[in-house]
């Protein structure tokens, strides 16, 4: 998905599957812990049902609705952990292995020196 779009922006836009079927309207944005980007967006389904999850990275915005490169189908039975909370490590691989998406370790601290104090030498 575009970089430069704010979640917050994403939020009441209309969500549409692959075939242009509408899903439903975007209630909450989930961004990564460690870069703060929109990684997952909850998806009310229903004046009824509950919120799907959808990964926003393979998804686009197009003229003002959220297009999903899935079936409705698929969306509809993503796993559910309720909305208004932070999604666990352990709850977004299992919605990475719903979409069948690619997982890959997260990449390594840059500087793992990062404990030491500044203008301090190291001792052997």
């Amino acid at each position: 998905m575009q970089s430069d779009i704010d979640p917050r922006n994403l939020i009441g836009r209309k969500a549409f599957d692959r075939n242009g079927a509408k899903i439903g309207t975007v209630d909450e944005v989930y961004l990564d812990d460690a870069t703060g980007t929109p990684e997952w967006a909850a998806i009310r389904t229903g004046l009824f049902s509950r919120d799907a999850f959808v990964p926003l990275e393979p998804s686009e915005l197009v003229d003002g609705s959220l297009r999903i490169p899935f079936e409705r189908s698929l969306i509809k039975d993503a796993p559910d952990f309720g909305v208004g909370r932070h999604l666990s490590p352990e709850q977004e691989l299992q919605l990475y292995h719903h979409y069948a998406l690619d997982v890959s370790p997260a990449p390594p601290f840059p500087d793992h020196t990062f404990g030491r104090l500044a203008n301090t030498e190291d001792t052997p």
